[in-house]
């Protein structure tokens, strides 16, 4: 008689499926909304305290969707806000949303996750605003330079990670950036550079040699070779030499910095002899 009992009662609908079905005849949305709240933090804390079974958790929340999805809390509207270069359809179809979808089942949570996998998307903050907009909030990383290594091209951002290999020809303007392991070092010459406009402008690329150390390639096509681990002193010398010398605007092949007690000029083929900038400095003192 007893199990009779038992099995009665499990056939009969459940205290919280019966209560949202008097829910869903109530008067505003407004009002629905905050019942449904006040039901589904209620019934999520029953249910841990209780130690309810997995299945029996996930009926109770659908449920609550359900009502909530019925009273019109569905997405009807998804902003982006922060886009520049990542493409609007990549985001979209990361989040998964889609038009109708019950709001009480969007996770703010997973959403930034998935956003934050995207190739452009620095960080991501995902807002519900009831009854039915999902705004997404992006930060992107920031294209700084365009790297070269082995044949193929991508675009880094300042620590030297790679952002995307789709595109690159509109970024020419940024810095071009040559060889293994230039990409992580890249900013702090840069930076060097950036000090020094005179030589900067004149800088096509920046190139790692052997993993460590640089040259700069000129306009010109001349090559600037600079000591290891002294290039801002090496920079400000060829800053200094260009102001008496004019010497970055010569026809040289190369302009080796790596000694500190001399300066090596290469003239490039065919040019005129190379007078040494140190004796021509000298005369006009």
């Amino acid at each position: 008689m007893r199990r009779l009992s038992n099995d009665c009662r499990a056939q009969r609908p459940g205290r919280l499926r019966l209560l949202l079905r008097r829910l869903r005849g109530l008067a505003r949305p407004a009002l629905l909304a905050s019942l449904g709240v006040v039901v589904a933090g209620a019934t999520v804390i029953a249910l841990v305290i209780s130690g309810t079974p997995q299945r029996l958790f996930a009926d109770a929340a659908r449920a609550i969707e359900d009502a909530a999805a019925d009273a019109g809390f569905v997405v009807t509207t998804v902003t982006v806000e922060g886009r520049v270069h990542e493409d609007r359809d990549a985001i979209l179809a990361a989040t998964g949303l889609r038009l109708g979808q019950p709001m009480l089942a969007v996770s703010p949570e997973m959403l930034r996750r998935r956003l934050e996998e995207l190739p452009w998307v620095e960080r991501a903050t995902v807002y519900r605003r009831l009854p039915g907009h999902v705004h997404l909030a992006l930060t992107e990383r920031t294209p700084f330079a365009v790297w070269q290594n082995s044949g193929s091209f991508a675009v880094i951002d300042r620590e030297g990670r790679v952002i995307t290999r789709d595109g690159v020809e509109r970024f020419a303007h940024l810095p071009h950036v040559v060889g293994e392991g230039a990409a992580e070092t890249a900013a702090a010459l840069l930076d060097l550079l950036d000090r020094h406009p005179d030589v900067g402008k004149r800088v096509v690329a920046i190139v790692r040699v052997n993993q460590r150390r640089w040259n700069l390639r000129l306009v010109s096509g001349a090559d600037v070779l600079l000591p290891e681990g002294h290039e801002a002193a090496a920079i400000a010398r060829l800053a200094e030499l260009h102001r008496d010398t004019g010497v970055l605007d010569r026809a040289l092949k190369v302009v080796d910095l790596r000694f500190a007690d001399r300066l090596v000029l290469r003239p490039a083929a065919d040019a005129a002899p190379v007078p040494a900038p140190g004796s021509e400095r000298g005369r006009r003192g």
